[in-house]
């Protein structure tokens, strides 16, 4: 069992059960709504699942529902009931332990920003630079 939140706690949520898919997408639509090069999914039935309080939901395209704390913007949750029926996808960095659930593909890199290819090269800095 997993459990995580919002920046501001005002939704809190526990998955149990082991993801059906866990990824890193790059696709250009979780990009624009998380801010983000990239974006962690772990997909799980919706019914393993449980939500304290009440997301915010963005009709993000014709059946993509995207999930989100209408308080501090943070982004939880995306359903598609036409493509993925009964399934939902949590977004593992509001995980309260993401280290937890480690990714195990990268999906849509045909939309990849070219630069994060060769992210993993750039210097490292434990904190901010000196």
């Amino acid at each position: 069992m997993l459990t995580g939140r919002c920046h501001c706690g005002a939704i809190r949520y526990t998955m149990r059960g082991e993801p059906v898919h866990n990824a890193l997408c790059h696709c250009s639509d979780c990009r624009r709504h998380a801010g983000a090069p990239m974006v962690g999914w772990a997909m799980v039935p919706a019914d393993q699942v449980s939500i304290e309080g009440e997301p915010s939901i963005y009709h993000s395209s014709e059946h993509g529902r995207r999930h989100f704390c209408g308080r501090c913007g943070t982004g939880l949750f995306y359903v598609n009931e036409q493509m993925l029926p009964g399934m939902i996808d949590v977004q593992t960095g509001t995980l309260d332990t993401p280290d937890a659930l480690p990714p195990q593909a990268q999906i849509q890199v045909a939309e990849r920003i070219a630069w994060m290819e060769d992210a993993h090269t750039l210097p490292r800095f434990e904190r901010y630079p000196g």
